[in-house]
């Protein structure tokens, strides 16, 4: 009865193959052995991609072995493999049926709760060793080490059967350790001597641990959380072709399954991965009536739509109208993430202000508008901290800090004139690489020295208290006047920034008067509609308005590009110092030509405008200005926003001065590069 159960599962097996293409695969491999090993091996692993909806449509039976017992689904699986490699003599170095490995890839699990792990609860009822769905964020990493995939064991005694020949095979098992594959008191099952590892035909396979922890911590890194939480993270194992594929401060869901490990006096969870997909965030893009209705009413000028969204931003924050610069810029860097390496542009802003306090709030209330906002604490690590395993694998630990917990997102690091000075150096280095180095000491944690670099994908913010900071001239050519120096900040640091916004309007008695009357009556009464006559813009229409805006693909225009280039020849050639030289790199275009598709992508156009490019110019030369000296386009501090900008008239009105900005830069561009539209076409 059992024997013709059993054929029957080889069979729904073999189908099952057949069927979804599997057995040429499986074919192929056996022939990779072939070509690529001269000397036999004491296990020979194989991948099959298994989907559980075609394989219970084949067979319920087996498709339930596959969901509930894993691991019996793979000895009918590997049974059929090791009849098919004897079969058709695809690997004549194949002895034993033990000798085959089969690993079962599941595409995905069925979505109900059963099948869906959650890291909040403890798993007092996963005791079944099969897989579930787990999503998390990555927090932990550790290099690549080796594992022991499979070893081949001879029995002692030399007229015992099995000291000899491939019968004693030890196979690694998700969720077991390495001390189940091998140690030193395995005994033979047919006489119970002891049993010999043949070291030569030891198999190694690549491991790496992370840590994880719930996707709802997000929320508590933000520092935004209602009442203190603690998240325990959890460790995952991945294995050979699935290391390296998870990186620092990104969401998976994993398809693994848990184990308990027992090394006493405590029981540790870990989960062993079988596959691994990105997750990304589920967030509301549909645009609004509300924001369509505005976006329509503003299409005479490619200028109006973002200035209303900046004017009225953070409200609950501070009075509409106030910080605009900043909080347009903000909005700018918050379009610009991506969660697509071909994509990724950076736009980091940093704030120079007298009162902290409210810049501060401002900015760590924007951290809520994208997906991955992460709120960095002086006291805590920027980048990466490196510490010893806890899991007895012999090697270092590596943990994100802000920087790369906050990947495809922004990192908000708060006043910089609070960072020790080691820590500022490391920022600017980082700011200019897009990376950070980690060193492991192989003498420290028992393997040869490493340096892994790590990449940065988040946009930074970061606020400087100006209020005790002198003001000095600074000496230069004809071209450019005196800047301010901010003494407290090292001048590399703040050049290292892409745009530099001054809140000016935080030194006036009359906007702090604005923000306590504003703070009052919303604490008064939240429910009460703070200023009637301006526009308001929900939290989440905002939300919804920068997904949608994020997910736009746009192109370049000739006028946009010829406006950036011209530009940039100008700059250099006004701002070269006879000692030093130019005072800007080819970075400087990429930065320009990102802040010009964050202005078109904000306004909702697939198309970036010569008009965008005058907004990218503008902030630029703001922020030029304050790092080396006002140059000969004469640019003011407050080019973008000269006034309020609260009714159909006084936007008009920016218009009419935007458009002569425009015209200004023309001509700066025709006279210090002249031959800058040649330039472009030749190029």
């Amino acid at each position: 009865m059992m024997d013709a159960f059993a054929l029957e599962m080889k069979e729904a097996a073999l189908t099952y193959l057949d069927r979804s293409g599997g057995l040429p695969k499986f074919i192929a491999d056996c022939k990779e052995y072939n070509t690529d090993l001269k000397q036999g091996l004491a296990v020979y692993t194989f991948t099959i991609l298994v989907n559980p909806s075609d394989l219970i449509e084949t067979d319920a039976r087996l498709g339930n072995y596959l969901l509930h017992e894993p691991l019996k689904a793979a000895y009918y699986f590997r049974s059929v493999c090791f009849i098919s490699i004897k079969t058709l003599s695809l690997i004549e170095k194949v002895h034993t049926e033990a000798q085959v490995n089969i690993i079962l890839k599941l595409m995905h699990l069925p979505p109900l709760p059963n099948y869906h792990l959650d890291l909040c609860d403890y798993p007092r009822q996963y005791g079944l060793r099969r897989n579930f769905v787990i999503e998390g964020l990555v927090i932990t990493l550790t290099p690549v080490t080796k594992y022991t995939r499979g070893a081949r064991f001879l029995c002692t005694e030399e007229t015992c059967q099995f000291s000899s020949g491939f019968h004693c095979i030890r196979v690694h098992i998700p969720g077991a350790t390495e001390s189940a594959t091998v140690r030193n008191d395995f005994t033979c099952s047919l006489c119970c001597s002891a049993l010999k590892e043949d070291v030569m035909f030891r198999v190694l396979g690549n491991k790496q641990l992370v840590e994880i922890i719930h996707v709802k911590a997000v929320n508590v890194l933000r520092c935004q959380s209602a009442r203190p939480f603690r998240f325990q993270s959890t460790t995952v194992f991945l294995r050979d072709e699935l290391c390296n594929q998870m990186k620092f401060g990104k969401m998976y869901s994993i398809i693994g399954m848990p184990a308990h490990v027992h090394k006493l006096p405590k029981v540790k969870l870990r989960i062993e991965a079988n596959s691994v997909q990105p997750l990304i965030p589920k967030c509301l893009s549909s645009i609004s009536n509300n924001l369509k209705c505005l976006h329509s009413v503003c299409a005479s000028s490619p200028w109006r739509f973002s200035a209303v969204l900046a004017y009225s931003f953070g409200s609950c924050i501070v009075p509409p109208g106030m910080y605009i610069t900043l909080k347009f810029c903000l909005l700018l860097s918050a379009v610009l993430i991506s969660n697509k390496e071909e994509c990724l542009k950076f736009l980091d802003v940093l704030a120079l202000t007298c009162d902290t306090i409210t810049v501060g709030r401002l900015l760590e209330y924007c951290l809520d508008f994208v997906p991955y906002g992460i709120k960095h604490l002086i006291s805590g690590e920027i980048f990466a901290r490196v510490s010893k395993d806890e899991h007895g694998i012999g090697t270092a630990s590596i943990e994100a800090g802000s920087a790369l917990l906050a990947s495809d997102g922004i990192c908000f690091l708060g006043d910089l004139t609070l960072y020790k000075k080691d820590k500022l150096e490391l920022l600017c280095s980082a700011l200019e690489t897009r990376t950070t180095a980690v060193y492991i000491s192989g003498r420290k944690y028992g393997d040869v020295d490493q340096q892994l670099v790590f990449p940065l994908t988040c946009n930074f913010w970061a606020l400087a208290d100006v209020t005790y900071s002198s003001k000095k001239p600074l000496k230069s050519n004809s071209l450019t006047q005196g800047r301010e120096d901010f003494v407290s900040i090292p001048c590399n640091v703040i050049e290292s920034f892409g745009l530099l916004i001054h809140c000016q309007e935080s030194a006036s008695d009359f906007r702090v008067q604005c923000v306590v009357q504003h703070a009052l009556k919303a604490a008064m009464d939240p429910e009460e509609r703070l200023y009637p006559e301006s526009i308001q813009i929900p939290m989440h229409e905002y939300k919804a308005l920068l997904a949608n805006s994020r997910s736009l693909q746009v192109e370049q225009s000739c006028e946009a590009e010829r406006l950036i280039h011209g530009y940039y020849l100008a700059s250099r050639r006004v701002r070269t110092d006879p000692t030093s030289g130019s005072k800007l790199s080819t970075a400087s275009v990429r930065l320009l030509t990102s802040i010009a598709e964050a202005h078109a992508k904000l306004c909702l156009r697939k198309k970036v405008l010569e008009e965008d490019a005058v907004i990218a110019v503008l902030l630029f030369e703001s922020s030029l200005s304050l790092k080396y000296g006002t140059s000969a386009l004469l640019v003011p501090h407050n080019a973008l926003f000269p006034f309020e900008v609260y009714d159909q008239d006084t936007l008009y009105q920016r218009d009419l001065y935007l458009s002569e900005l425009h015209h200004q830069i023309l001509n700066y561009v025709q006279t210090f590069a002249p031959g800058a539209a040649n330039y472009f076409s030749e190029e």
